[in-house]
């Protein structure tokens, strides 16, 4: 069998944002993958540059591991790898250069590759997968084995090049029993060292994991590249054994379930939550949901499986905005999901979007007020981004320029003209976030003279008060030049 060397070029460092957050995960598609291979005979190793400054040790372990086959492969399970960020690209590009140039043969799998198979091709790359990625790199990976190697045109699911030009193989039927794959392969992770980070940033320890794949929903800006608007799920008890494995072995603090819809079905969300309870492997755990799913039944068993925050994609506070969208949900939904969570003990974080096609300077204080009325715990604040293969793509496509991806995320360049400029929509999100951390900041310190213990949590928020001139200088940057400038672009 072969040798495979699995690796990635998602980098927090190449990240400012994310940096600032601090809260790395391992690549959790990539082991899963290498488990996979590795349960059907193959030699497997892992080169994971997350907590890494560049992509410079990749060439020591291409010497070390010496594989016949290398697999850059991106954990789709992480939001950011569907951005396609340009810093991201270049890292992944560097290793198929240097693993093309070591004699290994070289697949790519990932968001990124799968909308520009061409660009990793030219780089060198020997395939791209597109799809879901386990079983056709496992049969890559059997083709390939040996010294003469077999043509690979009839596995399913390949983008590769043929006399110069590049040819696709039929689409891969998804995988709908995710039980056949084995646990991720957490063994060949240095796991140790992303318990380092987490405890000097945050004070615990945080790992993930993943239940489900895809998403049955519509809303027309979000990419599906891999698995389309299916949703298949594991089991309960598969997932328990990986939470058994997790605890028994590396002991988190905290876990976040980066399924796209965490719980989507109560027929699987209520036993999940009795077997993790009667086990006693309730963790706290972070999921991202949706609010027409927040009934009683479910906040109640997402409490009981150790649910302590619950991540909803609000988008907006205006209606018109949301059925642009195709969101799918209403802002009366959003009110009732939050008093649900709240009532449960259940901390509440919103996905906000600014820079909607249709969406103007009344839509943006619409979302603002609801902010302000929900009070949720946290915010993440994004501006439309038009990822390929997406209706909203397909909206703004002959108004896109030649920049088509965000170097990290951070950058907010809304990438097609629009109502208000980029320098509009920093503004925005800076203001947002200083008025948010300020109140929440208000909140403590009134909390704090009603006699309340000064806990950290209260004291951390404290701080926000800091953020009262960049709210009030933001505000004023703000008001004046859209009320001025009307619908024009500022």
């Amino acid at each position: 069998m072969g040798r495979v060397l699995f690796a990635h070029g998602h980098l927090l460092r190449f990240d400012r944002k994310q940096l600032a957050i601090g809260k790395p995960y391992p690549p959790l598609a990539t082991i899963v993958a290498a488990a996979h291979l590795r349960a059907l005979g193959h030699e497997v190793a892992l080169y994971d540059p997350m907590l890494d400054e560049d992509v410079g040790g990749f060439s020591t372990a291409l010497a070390r591991f010496r594989p016949t086959l290398v697999a850059i492969y991106d954990d789709v399970f992480n939001w950011f790898t569907k951005m396609c960020l340009g810093r991201m690209r270049e890292a992944a590009l560097r290793m198929v250069g240097e693993a093309r140039a070591s004699g290994a043969r070289v697949v790519v799998a990932g968001h990124d590759a799968a909308d520009a198979p061409e660009v990793y091709l030219a780089a060198g790359a020997d395939y791209v997968v597109r799809g879901e990625g386990e079983q056709t790199l496992a049969e890559l990976a059997a083709r390939l084995d040996g010294p003469q190697a077999a043509a690979a045109d009839d596995i399913p699911g390949l983008v590769f090049r043929q006399r110069g030009l590049p040819r696709r193989t039929a689409p891969r039927a998804l995988l709908k029993d995710l039980d056949q794959l084995p646990l991720p392969a957490w063994d060949l992770v240095d796991v140790g060292r992303y318990r380092a980070f987490w405890r000097q940033r945050h004070g615990y320890f945080s790992l993930n994991v993943a239940t489900t794949r895809g998403c049955p929903y519509l809303c027309n800006w979000c990419a599906k590249p891999v698995y389309g608007n299916t949703y298949h799920t594991r089991s309960p008890d598969h997932v328990v054994a990986e939470l058994r494995l997790l605890r028994e072995r590396y002991a988190p603090d905290h876990l976040w379930f980066c399924d796209d819809i965490f719980g989507l079905k109560a027929r699987w969300l209520i036993p999940f939550a009795e077997r993790v309870a009667a086990e006693g492997l309730a963790t706290p755990f972070l999921c991202q949901t949706r609010a027409d799913l927040m009934t009683e039944e479910n906040v109640a068993a997402l409490r009981r499986a150790g649910c302590a925050e619950a991540w909803l994609g609000v988008e907006s506070g205006a209606q018109a905005v949301l059925d642009a969208m195709d969101k799918g949900i209403t802002v009366a939904q959003v009110r009732g999901s939050v008093t649900r969570l709240r009532a449960a003990g259940i901390r509440i974080g919103f996905f906000l979007q600014f820079g909607y096609p249709g969406e103007g300077w009344l839509e943006i204080e619409m979302t603002r007020e609801l902010l302000r009325e929900l009070e949720p715990d946290d915010i993440g604040i994004s501006v439309s981004y038009p990822l390929a293969g997406t209706k909203f793509h397909a909206r703004v496509q002959e108004r896109l320029g030649e920049k088509r991806n965000w170097r990290e995320s951070d950058d907010l360049d809304p990438l097609f003209p629009g109502r208000f400029s980029r320098a509009f929509y920093r503004t925005l999100s800076r203001t947002v976030h200083a008025e948010f951390r300020t109140r929440r900041g208000w909140r403590a310190l009134r909390d704090l003279a009603r006699g309340h213990a000064p806990d950290g949590d209260r004291m951390r928020r404290l701080r926000g008060l800091a953020e009262l001139p960049v709210w009030l200088a933001g505000q004023a940057r703000l008001v004046p030049r859209t009320l001025r400038l009307g619908t024009r672009k500022v």
